[in-house]
């Protein structure tokens, strides 16, 4: 499991320059058979990021620009009458991928947000009554910009909670920075190809090889605990709601694997929590204006709840 993990890894860090940890986050997110949101300023390769992972992983690609103009069935596919025939043929959108980016996800009306989340929770879309599929795997990776709102429509609580993880890339370093340069200046052209490490066959045998990560009581009882320590914080309005718990489980058990271990341990737990957390925690609204955030109370209760003795394998 951690070769196949550094394989894709290094696949897709010649294309995204020195952001292995949050590559890391992202791949335990889809291994864990979850969605991601890459929340981050623009130009810092949330969809170089997508599309990298789609083609080291072997996944069909789509990607939906969303517009405050997209209706549902520019996403889910629509129903065309055949005049040959005198039939209705369904024509499927983008949504029919093993890997959708969603890019922008936050500049289209709540009603297109309504379809894409009845994809991400169930897996399928329904259209004119009629239900439909999508391929499995599937997983959304999503991209918003948190400094620009004008013709923008906030993500809804629920919609949030169906993320798995919330991931940023961060400004490069001065170094960084020159990498990407000069590998684009190196390759004389904008494409970067990537080997594909494997299939979605493959893909979908490695996560059912994460769902045998033992995961031990006071490791899963600890989850519970720092998640309704977010409730009780003294800056929050809405904490994490029981979904959190289950993230925070699966998202470490898929982080425990990509380390080589069969078993996880608290601090696999630590280092998710803030990604898988933070973005399902609402502040008060007399503290916006303040440095409170979610991710605050999440290093907040990571600090007063006690750990658990890290257990070693049995």
């Amino acid at each position: 499991m951690a070769r196949f993990a550094e394989q894709v890894l290094d696949e897709v860090g010649r294309a995204v320059v020195g952001k292995r940890d949050a590559l890391s986050l992202v791949l335990a997110g889809i291994l864990a058979k979850g969605h991601v949101l890459l929340e981050d300023f623009p130009g810092l390769g949330k969809t170089l990021a997508a599309r990298s992972f789609a083609g080291a992983l072997g996944l069909d690609f789509s990607r939906a620009q969303f517009t405050p103009d997209l209706l549902p069935a520019d996403l889910t596919g629509s129903y065309v009458y055949d005049q040959r025939r005198a039939e209705f043929d369904f024509r499927p959108g983008p949504v029919f991928a093993g890997l959708l980016l969603a890019d922008e996800i936050n500049r289209t009306p709540p009603k297109t947000q309504a379809a894409l989340l009845e994809a991400m929770q169930e897996g399928q879309v329904t259209v004119e009554g009629q239900t439909h599929r999508l391929p499995s795997p599937f997983h959304v990776l999503a991209t918003a910009n948190p400094v620009e709102y004008e013709g923008t429509y906030p993500l809804p609580e629920a919609q949030l909670d169906r993320f798995l993880l919330r991931v940023g890339f961060g400004y490069p370093t001065a170094g960084e920075e020159y990498d990407v340069l000069r590998r684009r200046l190196d390759r004389r052209r904008e494409e970067v190809d990537l080997t594909r490490v494997t299939d979605a066959a493959g893909l979908a045998a490695v996560q059912a090889a994460v769902e045998r990560v033992v995961v031990d009581e006071s490791v899963a009882r600890y989850c519970v605990e720092l998640v309704a320590a977010t409730r009780s914080h003294a800056d929050v309005l809405t904490g994490a709601s029981p979904r959190g718990s289950l993230g925070l489980v699966l998202t470490a058990r898929a982080w425990a694997a990509i380390r080589g271990r069969d078993y996880v341990v608290p601090e696999d737990v630590k280092v998710v929590a803030r990604a898988v957390l933070a973005h399902r925690i609402t502040v008060k609204p007399e503290l916006w204006m303040t440095q409170a955030s979610g991710a605050r109370v999440v290093d907040a209760v990571l600090s007063s709840v006690e750990t658990p003795r890290t257990l070693e394998h049995r």
